[in-house]
């Protein structure tokens, strides 16, 4: 019969082969966004996106999305299932807004036509911030809205190319030309923490602390702060602003579909907007 410290040392290997394998299982599992949204789901999600109505037609596929989900582990992949498949519904929330195709008559509803557009409509200038020397725009290019996050000015397009490996200031039209992209850079602004704004994704899953500035400003976590940090100087600090709630209507609809609720905090009428 073994001694009592050879058997503690069989269950303790035993263990630690056990939960390595599960560990390991686990990884497999959850090796990118599409273990948690099929196609079918992502199909479910955007009813219209490949309309005849709808100008980005074609251009915004699922592979794309898994495939820009790989260059960014920790997207949806962080906490919780529920965590998980709420901040992926809040992604996909936001990034329909900026969309949007939807009106409030919409077969399905307004909140079925995310992803309808890939570049901004009538945009007002080029989006060329000149006083920023370390983005400095070049002549002739526009840095309007492009893709799903609707990527604009100068200080975005030259770091999310510096990122992702393509000459953002110079060649921005790529953007909405090349779907893989398009997504990678939505899911760069949402990744990235740029202060004194938190990233996106950080907010979403828990790990968001405020500033005493934050605090002051009522920066409250949840859905409202994203918003917040996606447009808050336009959309924040107002009450009952159609755009927030529309982009609430979006994350409403898609967190039903995960199958999770949406947690606290949706709006940001009561927040003041990142300086």
């Amino acid at each position: 019969m073994a001694s009592s410290a050879y058997t503690l040392l069989l269950f303790t290997f035993y263990t630690f082969f056990l939960s390595s394998g599960s560990y390991k299982a686990e990884a497999r599992r959850f090796k990118d966004v599409s273990s948690l949204v099929s196609k079918g789901l992502f199909d479910s999600i955007f009813l219209h996106k490949d309309s005849n109505a709808c100008p980005a037609k074609d251009f915004y596929t699922y592979n794309s999305f898994v495939q820009a989900s790989r260059s960014f582990p920790r997207f949806g992949r962080t906490g919780s299932s529920v965590k998980r498949k709420r901040e992926i519904a809040a992604f996909l929330a936001q990034i329909s807004h900026e969309t949007t195709g939807g009106w409030p008559t919409a077969p399905d509803g307004p909140f079925a036509w995310g992803l309808c557009f890939k570049e901004e409509v009538s945009p007002q200038g080029n989006y060329c911030n000149s006083s920023n020397t370390r983005w400095p725009c070049s002549p002739g290019k526009s840095y309007k809205g492009r893709g799903p996050i609707q990527l604009s000015w100068n200080y975005n397009y030259g770091p999310a190319g510096k990122a992702l490996g393509f000459d953002g200031l110079n060649n921005p039209d790529i953007v909405s030309n090349n779907s893989l992209i398009a997504f990678k850079t939505a899911l760069w602004f949402w990744m990235t923490t740029q202060s004194p704004k938190p990233s996106c994704h950080n907010v979403m899953i828990g790990k968001y602390k405020p500033t005493a500035a934050g605090v002051a400003a009522n920066r409250t976590a949840g859905y409202g702060l994203v918003t917040n940090i996606i447009n808050g100087g336009l959309e924040c600090g107002i009450p009952n602003d159609a755009r927030v709630n529309d982009r609430i209507g979006f994350f409403q609809r898609y967190a039903a579909l995960f199958n999770v609720s949406t947690g606290p905090n949706l709006d940001c009428e009561n927040q003041k907007p990142f300086t």
